[in-house]
């Protein structure tokens, strides 16, 4: 890959979907860090400091290159759910959700070419409707709410439990565009519809 295409530091599917969809160019190296929650550390310093990690973690492996690290949590009533352990917590998360509002919270990190490390949060407001525990064991039985924190994925079929949402549907999938484009921006790479960053 050329220098100059970013380098995405996760697996997510959602992030690489949208980046294709911007028309950026990107290749894929996942980051591996530990992803757990320091001791009074805040929802927001929770994103931030994940999503800098796994930037300066890939970044290593790709000296000179940008790389954009990212990381996702839901927090209801000040607790963080991130990616359920199995069916079961899926479950348990989506019945603590229901009828209620909870606040997504997204960091996204740029590590620039020259070694500057760019961050910040986007937070979205989401209300999902009222449902009965069945509807939540179906919804989990389909696999899709298990890899995503809080247990739904509002671009899949989780957007059929989704009442409302406040704020930037794309900090919801784990990628707040309008952020990612402002850390291009300050690194140097200013968005030009795919063309020049």
């Amino acid at each position: 890959m050329k220098a100059e295409t970013l380098v995405l530091a996760s697996a997510s599917p959602r992030r690489a979907d949208y980046l294709r969809m911007l028309g950026i160019p990107f290749e894929v190296d996942p980051a591996d860090v530990d992803e757990s929650w320091i001791d009074g550390e805040s929802p927001e310093a929770h994103v931030d400091r994940l999503a800098r990690a796994k930037a300066f973690s890939v970044g290593s492996r790709h000296p000179s290159r940008a790389v954009l690290g990212g990381d996702t949590v839901v927090v209801l009533d000040g607790v963080i759910l991130g990616k359920p352990r199995d069916a079961e917590d899926a479950v348990g998360m989506l019945l603590q959700l229901q009828g209620r509002d909870h606040v997504v919270v997204s960091g996204l990190a740029l590590l620039a070419e020259t070694g500057d490390m760019l961050s910040g949060i986007s937070k979205t407001r989401v209300r999902l409707r009222d449902f009965e525990r069945a509807d939540a064991e179906a919804y989990v039985a389909t696999g899709e709410p298990l890899d995503k924190a809080g247990a739904y994925g509002i671009q899949g079929k989780g957007a059929t439990l989704v009442d409302a949402i406040e704020g930037d549907y794309y900090t919801v999938v784990g990628l707040p565009i309008p952020l990612m484009l402002d850390l291009l921006r300050r690194s140097g790479r200013p968005y030009d519809f795919g063309r020049a960053v």
